[in-house]
């Protein structure tokens, strides 16, 4: 099922939509949720996947995971779409599933590198990425805090967001919630939130509700920063000082759009939750949720649908989405790891691609 607005499905495709699929971290269960998520027939049949790693390294997980005694459909690596990224032969010898290190951090970076350079070229209309391992990243000699970082590096763009989309199963309200700060240490939040970056974060959230997602004139909810939104700044100056005067100066410029807030950050996920599970009208709950830093956004996130859950890059030049979830390296190639979020962010990256194509006016 769609997570798009009806209106976004008016316009004729100029042509099928054309993914890049990188294999993450080939150490982590990247390589088995894409053979998982690409084994279902019915996944691609309005889009192009290519597979952008190394398919030596794809075919060594393939032959773990049947060995292990995997009871979930595979794709077989010589049926797909490759775009076979060369290494060097000591970074491939030194790869070792279950293991993150070094080599497997200049691994995944390499499969990003090409995807990123691909798609700029025009060969490619969005990306999806399985998960990669900071760590290894760092090991391998690249600081950079996560490939959203990077894609906005390559990208040459400063305003860009990590907004997370998921579908309830239970009563298929779209649950999005975008993060003002990323993967800084809490200690630093105070000090990088400013009215700035919130009006840029929220600016970059209506942008993507109205072009990608059809919705306009909507609800937004966002957080405040601390307990009880302050309580009057009695638990802190920031929404007195700052976030409750910026807020209303929002309002008044976009008075179409119903901003909520600062709500109590303990209590700001209390209806969503309701939306998700069914315990209330669903058009109760917002459009979108504004989160003022990582763990605020994302625990009720994964609490809700650790299992389906989609990030996506807002604010690129292009699409780019992945599961929400990381190389779980304890349990890579052993034919246990879901699929579904996998499946999900390859579904999501083909519909925001194929609303930027009929949007642009390509001919194909």
């Amino acid at each position: 099922m769609s997570l798009l607005n009806k209106k976004n499905d008016i316009l004729p495709l100029p042509h099928r939509p054309r993914l890049a699929l990188t294999l993450g971290d080939p150490a982590g269960i990247g390589p088995e949720v894409i053979l998982k998520a690409l084994a279902d027939p019915e996944l691609s049949k309005n889009f192009d996947v290519t597979v952008v790693g190394s398919q030596e390294l794809l075919l060594q997980n393939y032959t773990r995971v049947l060995v292990n005694g995997n009871l979930v459909p595979l794709a077989n690596p010589e049926n797909l779409s490759i775009l076979d990224v060369p290494l060097e032969e000591q970074i491939k010898s030194e790869i070792v599933i279950g293991t993150g290190n070094a080599a497997s951090g200049a691994a995944s970076f390499a499969y990003i590198e090409c995807a990123i350079a691909r798609t700029q070229q025009g060969e490619f209309d969005a990306i999806v990425t399985a998960p990669i391992a900071k760590s290894a990243w760092k090991a391998a000699g690249y600081d950079y805090p996560g490939q959203t970082e990077l894609l906005a590096q390559k990208s040459g763009t400063d305003r860009f967001g990590m907004l997370f989309v998921a579908r309830s199963p239970h009563t298929d309200w779209t649950l999005r919630s975008l993060l003002a700060t990323t993967h800084i240490p809490l200690c630093q939040v105070p000090q990088v939130l400013t009215p700035e970056l919130l009006t840029k974060k929220l600016d970059l959230l209506v942008e993507c509700l109205e072009q990608d997602f059809g919705i306009e004139n909507g609800k937004i909810a966002i957080a405040g920063l601390n307990p009880h939104s302050g309580e009057q700044g009695q638990l802190g100056r920031e929404e007195q000082d700052w976030l409750i005067p910026w807020l209303d100066q929002e309002r008044q410029q976009r008075p179409n759009w119903q901003l909520d807030g600062p709500i109590p950050p303990d209590t700001m996920w209390v209806k969503p939750g309701q939306a998700w599970y069914g315990g209330i009208d669903p058009t109760k709950a917002a459009d979108a949720y504004l989160a003022l830093y990582h763990d605020q956004g994302l625990i009720p996130v994964k609490l809700m649908a650790f299992d389906r859950a989609v990030n996506t890059s807002i604010g690129l030049p292009f699409i780019r989405t992945s599961p929400d979830h990381g190389t779980a390296f304890d349990i890579a190639g052993k034919g246990i790891a879901d699929a579904t979020s996998m499946k999900a962010a390859i579904k999501l990256a083909a519909e925001l691609a194929s609303v930027r194509l009929r949007r642009s006016g390509e001919v194909g």
